[in-house]
């Protein structure tokens, strides 16, 4: 079974490297193309608004045409039968409107009205002449300055309203926007819209906007070559009334209009309808209402987010995509278990083979430590029990850097750990003055076994002549980052016997070990000084990635 685990290159199909991207790339290619039909339904749908809206726009446009122009023919009609008129008197004028406008009906208008153009020497007279007849009190307003040659007060205005007798007097000609409207039409002898006014039957400055459209009246022989004007027939719209005259809310179906007055200074609103709910989706149209251009304003009401096919089609596309979801998640998860299962026994084979190979490296380095160990030792010692003493020492000292490696598996090990490990007999001693400190540094397991090695010489030789000797010895251990790569570990004593210039030449075991043997495996010199006032020692180590020495690396 193994060997055809072995010769089988278990190589994961596509679909089982991205065992969760695959059902979610399902998942989104599916909502994808849900949303791209969401987006296609929407998009007709606001087209058919939009035209919807646009035919709207144009039938309001029509229907205030359709107003304005009945108005424009009832004044065509009066200027034609009071230029046949010497004078326009109050029995003929209100007789001849009222047949006009059978039933009240004035489309949208205020009513219909007279106005008189009248020289300002002649203002008396005609004041006397409608105060004797049945406006007593008639008064041309406002009185005209020194320099007007005539004004154009308004006579009737039916219906005879309180609203209406508000207007009579009035000297129309006195006000820009009225009197540019008035030229106009006289110049041209068309029906002429004013812009945008406040009527004058109105009780506040402040009022809704109107408008007026004047029909000039000209007398029927002519003076000097020309057709004297006599005077205008009007009709005043409140814009309000106007606007809701002239539009069918039942075919607007909720959407609002707003009237605007065309201006060099741009557009100024005059009366609108508002929508149900504002959607700020709009449309416009021009007015051509007796020679002067106003503007209509279509806003659609707001409407749902999703129409209802849209809603229906996002539902149903997140439907189908889930169920995508969940049978391609199953079935790439199936496959990846039956892989790992798979490699489980490929793993374990190499498992045990690794550590076959690697049980046997650790004894094999370990012995060779030994050995090494036992030939200096017997080297340096004069007597047996001094062979022995050595030797066991440099033995438990392995030993205990063994017991670290072996807690952490043979993976990293504390630079701290080791240390204290070494110096665990002399810190028992409360005479003992040892300091440690430093930052949080993992080593190799065999640069800890070096390092365990060195720290243990050290500790033995400040222990038989140095710092831990004597009750005032001190001795200092601080490590730190020296590089990327490199960790530096000083050891220092203080306060111990004196080191005279014999103890110096004199280099025993220790001192060897120190710089031949740890210095060879660490790969980096040893300092090792015999300073008077005590040992100083320092030890470069280098820092290890744990994938440069572990072999089971990945293997989890």
């Amino acid at each position: 079974m193994e060997k055809l685990l072995a010769m089988k290159k278990l190589q994961p199909r596509w679909y089982e490297r991205f065992p969760r991207g695959v059902p979610v790339g399902i998942f989104g290619m599916t909502m994808a193309v849900a949303l791209l039909s969401v987006f296609a339904i929407e998009r007709a749908e606001d087209q058919r608004q939009t035209a919807q809206l646009a035919q709207t726009a144009q039938a309001v446009a029509s229907g205030l045409e359709r107003r304005s122009n009945t108005n424009t023919a009832y004044l065509r009609s009066s200027a034609a039968l009071f230029a046949t008129q010497q004078i326009v008197e109050a029995p003929l004028f209100r007789t001849f409107i009222r047949q006009l406008h059978l039933e009240g009906r004035f489309v949208g208008s205020d009513g219909i009205g007279w106005s008189l153009k009248i020289d300002r020497s002649d203002i008396p007279m005609v004041e006397r002449i409608m105060r004797a007849g049945n406006k007593p009190g008639f008064a041309v307003r406002p009185v005209p300055d020194s320099g007007t040659a005539s004004v154009v007060p308004v006579m009737f205005l039916e219906p005879d309203s309180d609203r209406n007798r508000r207007a009579i007097g009035f000297d129309m000609y006195s006000e820009a926007t009225r009197r540019t409207a008035m030229n106009l039409a006289e110049r041209s002898g068309q029906p002429t819209a004013s812009g945008r006014v406040v009527l004058a039957q109105e009780a506040r400055p402040s009022a809704p906007a109107g408008f007026l459209v004047y029909m000039p009246v000209y007398a029927l022989q002519p003076t000097g070559g020309r057709y004297p004007l006599k005077g205008f027939v009007y009709s005043p719209f409140d814009a309000q009334t106007f606007l809701e005259a002239s539009v069918d809310t039942a075919r607007i179906d909720g959407a609002g209009v707003r009237f605007y007055d065309v201006t060099p200074a741009g557009l100024s609103l005059m009366a609108s309808i508002a929508p149900m709910e504002k959607s700020g989706q709009t449309v416009r149209r021009p007015v051509d209402i007796a020679g002067h251009r106003f503007m209509v304003e279509v806003e659609a009401p707001d409407s749902p987010i999703f129409s209802t096919m849209s809603g229906m089609t996002l539902l149903f596309g997140l439907l189908v995509a889930t169920l995508l979801l969940v049978l391609a998640r199953l079935l790439t998860q199936q496959a990846a278990e039956d892989r790992i299962a798979l490699a489980w026994f490929e793993q374990q084979s190499s498992i045990r083979n690794s550590l076959t190979r690697e049980l046997n490296h650790r004894v094999k380095n370990t012995l060779a430590n030994v050995l090494s160990i036992i030939s200096l030792t017997r080297r340096r010692a004069t007597t047996l029990p001094e062979f022995a003493d050595s030797l066991e020492g440099r033995i438990r000292a392995l030993s205990a850097t063994h017991d670290l490696l072996t807690q952490s598996d043979w993976g990293t090990t504390p630079i701290a750990l080791v240390i204290r490990a070494e110096l665990a007999p002399y810190a028992l001693d409360v005479q003992r003055h040892l300091t440690m400190d430093g930052p949080d540094v993992e080593l190799a397991p065999n640069d800890a076994l070096s390092l365990g090695l060195a720290i243990h010489e050290l500790a033995t030789n400040a222990a038989k002549y140095g710092a831990l000797s004597v009750e005032d010895g001190r001795v200092s251990i601080h490590w730190e980052i020296a590089g990327e790569n490199l960790a530096r570990i000083e050891w220092a004593e203080s306060g111990g016997p004196e080191i005279d210039a014999q103890q110096k030449r004199k280099r025993g075991f220790g001192t060897e070990l120190i710089e031949k043997i740890v210095a060879h495996e660490l790969r980096n010199p040893v300092d090792l000084r015999f300073d008077p006032e005590g040992v100083r020692c320092t030890l470069l180590i280098p820092v290890r990635r744990r994938d440069g020495f572990t072999m089971r690396q990945g293997r989890t």
